[in-house]
């Protein structure tokens, strides 16, 4: 019986609609045997011809260690279709070792190395090959099964859905819902890519009962009298599956009251000749899918018998054929057979299986024999040969940088090894090794508070050896400051001490990282010091990486805009000495880093972009490149070009970046829409960074921690609450000395004097803390003077004084920095003190100037206080009224208070009590209230 699809039209209409708005996803859910599968052939079968289907399916043994299966499989079918010379024609430079980390065709990987580089490269080459692909056609990528996937498959599925550039590529995933527990790992996935633009969610539901009658009709070659389809829908319950597992040929139903669903499903199996039967339980224990060849290895019949043995259950629609091997048509057969068998049964079957592999490996492909054999051992509850075929499933993952997988199989290494007497005599090393091993699989794979419980089981397993210690140290170093846990500095200290004082790779990497790290906590001379021993031993012992390493922590360790562009220099002849990817990109971040705090806005740009494309060259630059964005975003910003930073971080934070970098991002964003106007925006990303200070402020630095106060006291002075926008600036004051310090402090302090202006209170108490802080504070390159210079103006406003120089200077210094939205800030102020002082017309040409500036840079809230500046700067002021105190009466004749026209105007509330006598002096007034009176009087307003 061939099932026809009935009850399913609309969800066809939204794949063709997902398909015409590629790029995007859908995630296709519901239970098991609701049609998944079966809806995703219908949509796939009826695509015009120039579309191209990719399908790939997770196996059930992917949680135990087979990484990127159905990746694997959509790159195999793919290289049998276009051949490997076609797949190389689609990537870069025609480079496709990267791919030899999930298909043998491609040869070996380049490197063996352990690092997030690598897997960040595969991942970049895995998109860039469908993106490729897709802009000869439309391309559907069909991912089944994803509640069985592996780690590594759903990091590469949740990269892929949220990097798709503009080719037609659709991706389509199901999964069982049924199967979605509470601690599930696909459900957080589920959740967060349901939130990706282009990425929709499709929940199948069981059919009615019409379409039940439509398909058991369909099923028979005939119509169903409305009784049996009633009893039909009610023993189904609406599943497809269950539909056709009930129906007999005859169009009865098969039995009244199944004792279960396990044997509802059986009922079809059990009608097949008992020799297929054996063949089909046979099948079961490999999988939902497997080859002809490896099923006549374990059932020892050859090919004609075993062709013979399968005919009727192809027949019967519960296998189907699938290239050169077979599947069954659900999974909930197989599970039902598997889980039929006998314990005995259970583990003869599996070790026919493994003693199958192990006398045949190409019985399987490559990449899978040794996480097929340890699955395959471990059900048959033999210890040693699984520990060994663990490890060097283990070994495999690695390889791939499949790194969650390569740490299952190690942790199933050490669940098995006190059942083994000689394991270490096997695997020739230690558990202490096994535990390390697993320990930095598991920092690679994210999983950190396992990586620091396995550290410290290994620290206490691993004797006096040296070297092997310290590196340990070092390993739960990194562990416990990314996890902003304390011991971090204890433990690089005492990394260092274990070690003998002699040059080696490993002391000058310990050093080094000492340096990085304690720069933010012990200080910097401890750190310089730290840094500079690392690149004396990294240079002896010709260290290549570690002398890179080295010299960018000692430029990260203090900064000096202005005077160490030959430190780049420096860092730039050894990255052309070292030339591995993490260098070359580290210099670029540096790069642009320096030139943006120098003022050489428009040259940071150009680096950011320069490394971009180096990442992009290196597979890397939807992953690490997404840190160059910050660089990017930062000078674009400073220039104005304010669209352009949009895209940018908005391009970036798409990306879902890590914690460490997604701080800087989120400022961004933030100031950007505050500027222009959206306080809403800017709110949100107060609160997104809040969330990641509490991570990271006990060891904070001040690109992310100052810039985020910034963020959080402009938008609070821009709510008219200058009290809380004072008070943000609080941790600045109480923190100095940070690397780094005053180009993010500089515009903190500014903003906290400005708020002071806005105060109803002691002026001088609330600005001493800022200026003692402001003398503390370094004035490195034109960009701090110009920040330095902005403070004093604004001390000296607060006050009371109105320089209009001042803030002339430093308009004139931004605007020699090409900044022109704080030129337009400062020109504001300017027109303010000229205004005050009875210069209406000098006033009107600061406005007009500000005022086109901040209409180009769409900048709202600066244009509508600007308009509010323009007529007083074009008028004269009547009654000997200078044009602020006009302004000062206006307010007053509207009821307000002295503080309500402080803030108003953006004075003190001193100073407006001043500009009130004034004008009761001069328009001859003994009250306020008499004044409003006179003014109403006159018509003034």
């Amino acid at each position: 019986m061939n099932a026809p699809l009935v009850g399913r039209a609309a969800e066809l209409a939204l794949l063709r609609d997902a398909l015409d708005a590629a790029p995007g996803g859908v995630l296709v859910g519901g239970e098991a045997g609701l049609g998944k599968t079966r809806l995703l052939r219908e949509f796939t079968a009826g695509l015009g011809d120039g579309h191209r289907v990719l399908v790939g399916g997770c196996l059930e043994l992917g949680s135990g260690g087979l990484p990127y299966a159905p990746f694997s499989t959509i790159l195999r079918g793919l290289v049998r279709d276009i051949g490997v010379d076609g797949v190389t024609a689609l990537l870069p430079r025609g480079d496709t070792s990267g791919l030899a980390r999930l298909l043998p065709e491609f040869g070996e990987p380049e490197t063996d190395t352990a690092s997030g580089e690598e897997r960040a490269r595969l991942f970049e080459l895995v998109l860039t090959l469908l993106e490729g692909l897709a802009a000869r056609g439309p391309v559907v990528v069909v991912i089944e099964d994803a509640h069985w996937a592996d780690r590594s498959s759903r990091d590469l599925l949740s990269f892929l859905l949220r990097n798709l550039g503009t080719a037609p590529l659709l991706v389509l995933v199901t999964y069982r819902a049924d199967e979605l527990h509470r601690g599930h790992p696909l459900r957080p996935l589920l959740a967060e890519l349901g939130r990706v633009e282009g990425v929709r969610r499709l929940d199948l539901t069981r059919l009615t009962q019409p379409d039940v009658a439509e398909l058991a009709a369909g099923l028979l070659g005939r119509p169903l009298d409305r009784d049996l389809a009633g009893r039909i829908t009610t023993r189904s319950e609406g599943n497809p599956l269950f539909v056709e597992a009930l129906l007999e040929a005859d169009g009865t139903l098969v039995c009244e009251l199944p004792e279960s669903l396990r044997d509802l499903l059986l009922a079809g199996v059990e009608r097949l000749p008992e020799e297929t039967q054996e063949v089909l339980r046979d099948a079961a224990g490999g999988g939902t899918r497997l080859e002809h060849r490896l099923l006549s290895a374990v059932t020892g019949l050859d090919d004609r018998d075993l062709t013979r043995a399968l005919r009727p259950a192809v027949a019967a629609n519960v296998l189907v054929v699938d290239g050169d091997g077979y599947a069954f048509r659900h999974a909930l057969i197989r599970e039902a057979l598997h889980d039929d068998l006998l314990p005995g049964e259970h583990t003869r079957l599996h070790t026919r299986y493994a003693k199958a592999l192990e006398d045949d490996g190409t019985l399987v492909p490559a990449r899978r024999l040794w996480a097929e054999l340890s699955h395959h051992w471990t059900a048959a509850h033999d210890a040693p040969w699984a520990l060994v075929s663990s490890w060097r499933a283990a070994h495999e993952a690695r390889k791939a940088a499949a790194y969650a997988e390569c740490l299952t199989m190690l942790e199933r290494v050490l669940e098995l090894w006190d059942r083994v007497p000689d394991a270490a005599a096997r695997l020739g090393t230690d558990q202490a090794d096994v535990l390390g091993r697993a320990a930095h699989a598991a920092e690679l794979a994210g999983e950190l508070e396992r990586g620091l419980k396995l550290t410290d089981a290994a620290l206490v397993r691993v004797g006096g050896a040296p070297e092997r210690r310290a590196g340990l140290l070092v390993l739960r170093g990194g562990l416990r400051h990314q996890l902003a846990r304390p011991g971090f500095i204890e433990d690089l200290r005492e990394a260092v001490e274990v070690l003998p004082d002699e040059p080696t790779k490993l002391r000058a990497h310990a050093l080094s990282i000492l340096a990085q790290y304690g720069r933010l906590t012990t200080g910097i001379e401890e750190a310089r010091r730290h840094a500079r021993e690392s690149l004396r031993i990294a240079r002896r012992i010709g260290d290549a990486g570690g002398e890179t390493h080295a010299l960018t922590t000692l430029f990260c360790v203090d900064i000096e805009y202005g005077a160490h562009f030959e430190r780049i220099e420096e860092v730039r002849r050894a990255v052309e000495r070292n030339a591995q990817p993490s260098a070359v990109l580290r210099l670029a971040v540096i790069e642009s880093h320096y030139l943006e705090g120098l003022g050489r806005h428009a040259d940071a740009v150009a680096a950011a972009a320069r490394g971009y494309e180096q990442a992009r060259e290196f597979g890397l630059a939807r992953t690490q490149g997404t840190f160059l964005a910050i660089n990017k975003g930062e000078p674009l910003l400073s220039l104005g070009r304010f669209d352009e930073a949009l895209t940018v971080t908005r391009q970036a934070l798409d990306q879902d970046p890590p914690i460490t970098i997604r701080t800087s991002l989120l400022v961004l964003d933030g100031l950007l829409a505050l500027y222009r106007g959206d306080v809403a925006t800017a709110r949100r990303r107060i609160a997104d960074t809040d969330g990641i200070a509490s991570f990271t402020q006990r060891w904070p630095k001040t690109q992310d921690y100052f810039a985020a106060l910034r963020l959080k006291g402009e938008t609070l002075f821009a709510e008219g609450r200058y009290a809380e926008a004072l008070a943000s600036a609080g941790p600045v004051l109480d923190l100095p000395g940070l690397p780094d310090d005053a180009r993010y402090a500089w515009p903190v302090l500014t903003l906290a004097a400005r708020a002071v202006t806005a105060l109803d209170d002691d002026v001088e108490t609330l600005l001493r803390p800022l200026e003692k802080r402001a003398i503390d504070t370094d004035v490195r390159g034109p960009v701090q003077e110009a920040w330095s210079a902005l403070f004093r103006a604004e001390t000296g406003y607060a006050r009371g004084e109105r320089d209009c120089a001042a803030f002339d200077a430093v308009a004139a210094a931004w605007d020699a920095l090409d900044q022109p939205y704080d030129r337009a800030l400062a020109l504001e102020r300017a027109a303010r003190c000229a205004l005050a002082a009875g210069g209406a017309e000098a006033a009107a040409e600061r406005v007009a100037t500000a005022t086109a500036i901040s209409r180009e840079l769409g900048a709202a809230p600066l244009t509508d206080r600007l308009a509010g500046l323009a007529p007083r700067s074009r008028s004269t002021a009547p009654l000997g009224l200078t044009p602020r105190e006009y302004e000062v009466l206006r307010l007053l004749a509207d009821g307000g208070s002295n503080r309500a026209i402080a803030a108003d105007l953006h004075i003190s509330a001193k100073t407006a009590s001043v500009h009130v006598s004034n004008i009761l002096a001069k328009i001859g007034a003994a009250t306020r209230g008499e004044a409003a009176a006179k003014a109403h009087r006159l018509g003034l307003f």
